[in-house]
């Protein structure tokens, strides 16, 4: 059965506009070629790190939600860590409160747009 999960992961400073958006494409494919459905995909751009990672302030945040089977998310995580242009993530499963919030959240900032 597919659950709904959240990810975001944080990207090096160091990266052009070109790289990040391959980074990015590199795990949307990912996660499309092995059956998951990319149901919301957000770029929170660059912005300033809690604490320095790996001797970087800043960093690139990315968001993805979607469906997938539970087996798919180590080995997506697997990929993350074997990517020196990541530099953390995060991915977790959504509940049915969270899937409602995220989906209010999404219709706020259309109507604001």
């Amino acid at each position: 059965m597919l659950k709904q999960y959240e990810t975001v992961f944080i990207a090096t400073p160091v990266l052009s506009d070109a790289q990040m958006k391959e980074a990015v494409a590199k795990y949307t494919n990912y996660l499309k070629e092995r059956g998951a459905e990319i149901v919301y995909e957000e770029d929170w751009g660059l912005k300033q790190l809690a604490y320095p990672i790996q001797k970087k302030t800043t960093g690139f945040y990315y968001l993805i939600e979607f469906k997938a089977e539970p087996s798919l998310i180590a080995r997506l995580e697997t990929q993350y860590r074997r990517d020196e242009r990541i530099m953390r993530f995060l991915t977790f499963a959504m509940d049915k409160h969270a899937v409602a919030y995220a989906e209010k959240r999404r219709a706020n900032k259309q109507a604001n747009k």
